[in-house]
């Protein structure tokens, strides 16, 4: 987990959804994530791991909301520490928001 910290990941909570940031803080189940997005809906990756390790192909049809400085997620119980390729690629995913 120490290579994990500062650091940009995935997060799958149980029920609260899927989320892309900085870790700065995990205590148990609960994680701090800096400047992060939730990753509502992906296409070009066939599951979180492909897109921690590649990004996403399909830029257009992802749907990853605005940016929030600080989120405390309850219920993490996955986290993937992504690759340069899949920050740049996730990163350059327009905000989706109403």
């Amino acid at each position: 987990m120490e290579n994990m910290m500062n650091k940009k990941v995935i997060v799958r909570g149980d029920r609260s959804g899927v989320f892309f940031g900085t870790l700065i803080k995990k205590e148990g189940r609960e994680v701090t994530l800096e400047k992060c997005r939730r990753l509502w809906y992906w296409d070009g990756a066939a599951s979180i791991s492909q897109l921690a390790m590649n990004g996403t192909t399909k830029a257009d049809n992802c749907k990853f909301t605005v940016v929030v400085d600080h989120i405390v997620i309850l219920d993490a119980i996955e986290i993937i520490l992504c690759t340069d390729t899949a920050i740049k690629s996730i990163e350059g995913v327009e905000e989706w928001k109403r």
